[in-house]
């Protein structure tokens, strides 16, 4: 069974940075994609940032560009997401997800990834 556990959220005042985790467990892979999702307060989740098995390909949304940085160590089955200059509307609960097949490769949607860990909070203060 696919198991995801992030870890790594926080409160944090804007400019700040965090490294949020995901290990993942329970699979077996030849081509995969992982991705961040996030939910803001009362807002949809929305896509962030996803990589692809071998880290050579990678999609950020607009709004996270250039601050987030996405990568992965297949070794210990984790991906990462680092933030930096963090905003207050950078304010949710983040997920990691997995899909089991390669990464959609126009950009990333929550529809795509079948498995879900249980999020974490992020939260930036002004």
């Amino acid at each position: 069974q696919v198991q995801l556990v992030e870890s790594g959220g926080g409160s944090v005042q804007a400019g700040g940075s965090l490294r949020l985790s995901c290990a993942a467990s329970g699979y077996t892979y030849s081509s995969d994609c992982m991705g961040w999702f996030r939910q803001p307060p009362g807002k949809e989740r929305e896509g962030v940032a996803r990589i692809n098995t071998n880290g050579g390909s990678t999609y950020y949304a607009d709004s996270v560009k250039g601050r987030f940085t996405i990568s992965r160590d297949n070794a210990k089955n984790t991906v990462y997401l680092q933030m930096n200059t963090l905003k207050p509307e950078d304010t949710a609960i983040y997920y990691c997800a997995i899909r089991l097949i390669g990464c959609y490769p126009l950009g990333i949607r929550v529809t795509d990834f079948a498995y879900w860990g249980q999020g974490t909070q992020v939260t930036v203060s002004s």
